[in-house]
This record gives structure tokens, C-alpha cells and sequence, in this order.
């Protein structure tokens, strides 16, 4: 098991392939996005409404599990100057408790203008806000993981 902010040592980590999933983690709800057993895109799957966090986290386990995921990516919502506040404090709080029950690779993701590309891409569909709120986050877990996985395919073009 390794929490991880470098995607090199989280790379080193993972099997030579099987899934990853994306989690965009809020206060009410973790945005779920999964790649191929390749790795080659990120696709958004659901979002889970939080309660507390066994629920949250069994609710989570199960979803890795049904899809042999061989790591995670989670988004790690910095602040735009780059330094880490309590939201941040409390995304690692919980890849820690995680981990605990659940040991997968795990790379923190920078999070920031994820939501806002997911928003974006939404508003060009002409999706109405209604569906964009049900959307939205794990939308922007599809970010959160396409912007690892093209980290990723680019680390191993330059090996």
C-alpha cells in the first residue's frame, strides 16, 4: 500500500495493468470515474452520496471490488496558491482511514479547475442544470483520472 502524491513511486506501485478509478471527494458526495484494464481513458461511472464513513467507505469498496480496480487516484483539492487548507487535510484523512480497510496504490491528485472543466464541458452539451447536478462530480473525477492516466502515458513514452 502507498499514499502518494508522486506519480512516479505511484506507477512503480501498480501491476502492469488493471483499472484505476478517480475519486473526486466532497463533503456530500465522491464522484467515481474508471479507466480500462489498459489505462488508456477515463470514463465517469456514478457518485456515491456520503453518510458516514463506513458506509461511504463499504459503499466504495464494493464499486473497486465489482471492477478490479489496481489503484486510485484522488483528487487533492489545493488551494489556487497551491498550499493545502483543511479540505485538503481532510481528503488525506480519509485515504488514510481507507487504506486501512482497503490497501490499494493511491496518488493524490491536484484537483484544482477540475470541477470547473467538468462544468464547462456540461454547459457545451446544453445539459440542463437539473442533470449537471447529478452529474457533476463524478464528471470531474473523469478529469481528476484523465489528467493522471496522460501523466502516466507520458512517463512511460520518457522511460
Amino acid at each position: 500500500m502507498i499514499l502518494t502524491d508522486d506519480i512516479g513511486a505511484f506507477a512503480a506501485a501498480l501491476p502492469g495493468f488493471g483499472a484505476l478509478a478517480g475519486l473526486d471527494l466532497g463533503t456530500k458526495t465522491i464522484g467515481v470515474a474508471v479507466t480500462d484494464r489498459l489505462r488508456s481513458i477515463a470514463s465517469p461511472l456514478s457518485t456515491i452520496r456520503r453518510s458516514k464513513f463506513t458506509t461511504d467507505a463499504e459503499a466504495l469498496a464494493a464499486l473497486l471490488k465489482a471492477r478490479d480496480i489496481a489503484g486510485l487516484v484522488l483528487g487533492l483539492p489545493r488551494n489556487m496558491d497551491g498550499s493545502e487548507g483543511p479540505r485538503c487535510q481532510s481528503t488525506r484523512a480519509f485515504a488514510r482511514n481507507f487504506a486501512k480497510i482497503h490497501p490499494l496504490p493511491l496518488l493524490f491528485w491536484d484537483e484544482r479547475l477540475s470541477t470547473v472543466a467538468a462544468e464547462r464541458a456540461l454547459l457545451e452539451a446544453d445539459m440542463s442544470r437539473k442533470r449537471r447536478a447529478e452529474v457533476i462530480d463524478h464528471v470531474a473525477a473523469g478529469y481528476i483520472l484523465q489528467g493522471a492516466l496522460d501523466r502516466l502515458a507520458h512517463l512511460g513514452r520518457s522511460v
